[in-house]
């Protein structure tokens, strides 16, 4: 599983990836997802971390 530091970059691409078109819902979904990701970094750690260990877990069976 990549990083959450990757995964955040990622949504950063793809955000921008949308930024030029028109408004857009897809560029708006992106860019709050993004905002609130970024303002809440130390939760979404938490989360990569908590999902990394459920798909160890499931490795191991």
């Amino acid at each position: 599983m990549k990083t959450p530091e990757q995964l955040l970059a990622k949504l950063y691409e793809l955000r921008k990836d949308f930024q030029d078109e028109d408004p857009n819902p897809e560029y708006e979904a992106l860019h709050h997802a993004f905002m609130f990701i970024s303002y809440n970094i130390e939760g979404f750690k938490k989360y990569v971390r908590e999902e990394a260990e459920k798909e160890a877990a499931k490795g191991n069976r």
